[in-house]
């Protein structure tokens, strides 16, 4: 990570997280060091408000942030969760408690304020995270797993901010679902042709009348894999006699939301395709979202349903203020997914903002990540968060 001149280079942070007593964490140094790893990028004096950059599963320790914000008075951190790089078995609710520690460990330097950026992932997850911190309701996960975060006495952030930010994993994931599989083993047999968006006969683009069933169809598809899943937790129980409590499995086609072809669909100035190349090949390629998860995790992630992880929802619940951010040629996070968590918002301590230009990631964009920074400057002033 390069940073300015003036800056000094990124100090490591081990922050002390609160432990699962279930091995979900493949490495067992990873397991026993019981470390969340961050990155903070001091600003160039002593600073009181600390801003926390977060995702379920992305290392944040890069972050753009970290150079590009803290010149501007703010210390930066670009915290990790456990699950760093692998959401196989992520639980949405562990990586609640592991803000609580990073935000705990901020109090307790003497941090007077921080603010909490969900970035893209981080959207639902810093949303859920407020919700339960102002107001904690939460002692099981959504496969009843005990994880008590009203025993956890979570410090609320004095801010959120949502930065290009979908509103939850479960529910992106299901607008990118593609319901022309109907054989969960085989991406290629049997397929849907009424609501298979790469199929010729139905565009691009794409009537009005095919995205209604589509988006239906898409729904099915998630809750037919959630039944499945209730499925085999109870057999799991029948046939190991309690022995064995998770399973994984695979997910084909994770990629296939109509609006990465069919730019007439909620039009903004992204290019057609996805972060990663061509539709077609990005739904099935092992590197795009959730094609690896397990029982438990499903509920707790990636189900419609059963997910905590809802952006409006939780934000629905919020005290602070809250500034929700949006790049006009995003091609991951759309307009309506922003005005989805800026209308949640109850008071009027809220503001949605508009980078105009700015791509999902700002690559080779720093012209538009320093208008994204000033964007967020005034917004702290304005708040009391930054002198």
């Amino acid at each position: 990570m390069n940073c300015p001149a003036h800056l000094q280079a990124p100090e490591l942070l081990a922050i002390p997280m609160v432990a699962s007593k279930q091995v979900d964490i493949y490495s067992g140094i990873a397991r026993q060091a019981g470390k969340l790893w961050a990155a903070r990028q001091r600003g160039p004096t002593r600073s009181g408000t600390a801003v926390v950059v977060i995702h379920p599963s992305s290392n944040f320790m890069g972050h753009y942030l970290l150079p590009a914000l803290s010149p501007y008075g703010v210390d930066v951190i670009g915290a990790n969760t456990r699950y760093i790089g692998n959401d196989s078995m992520l639980t949405m609710e562990n990586c609640v408690l592991d803000i609580g520690a990073i935000i705990a460990y901020l109090r307790r330097e003497g941090y007077e304020k921080v603010v909490l950026v969900g970035n893209s992932g981080g959207g639902g997850l810093s949303a859920l995270y407020q919700s339960q911190a102002e107001s904690p309701t939460i002692t099981h996960t959504p496969a009843g797993d005990p994880v008590d975060i009203i025993a956890a006495e979570l410090s609320p952030a004095d801010a959120v901010i949502e930065l290009m930010a979908h509103p939850g994993r479960a529910l992106v994931y299901t607008e990118w679902l593609d319901p022309a599989i109907t054989d969960e083993a085989d991406p290629f047999r049997n397929r849907d042709s009424t609501v298979d968006m790469f199929d010729p006969a139905n565009g691009p683009s794409y009537s009005q009348d095919f995205l209604t069933r589509y988006r239906a169809a898409q729904v099915a598809r998630n809750r037919r894999i959630t039944a499945w899943v209730r499925e085999q937790l109870d057999r799991l129980v029948e046939v190991s006699g309690g022995r064995v409590r998770d399973l994984p499995f695979t997910v084909h086609g994770t990629v296939a939301d109509p609006r990465f072809l069919d730019l007439s669909i909620e039009p903004s100035d992204r290019q057609p395709g996805t972060l990663w190349g061509p539709p077609y090949q990005a739904n099935l390629s092992p590197a795009t979202l959730g094609h690896l998860t397990s029982l438990r995790s499903w509920l707790s992630q990636w189900s419609v349903d059963e997910t905590r992880c809802n952006g409006p929802e939780q934000l629905a619940r919020v005290s602070v203020p809250v500034l929700v951010m949006y790049g006009t040629a995003d091609q991951v996070c759309f307009p309506s997914h922003a005005r989805a968590l800026f209308d949640a918002v109850p008071h009027d301590r809220k503001e949605l903002r508009a980078v105009e230009g700015a791509t999902h990631y700002f690559s080779d964009q720093p012209e538009h990540v320093e208008r994204a920074v000033r964007m967020i400057v005034e917004w702290l002033q304005h708040n009391g968060l930054l002198d």
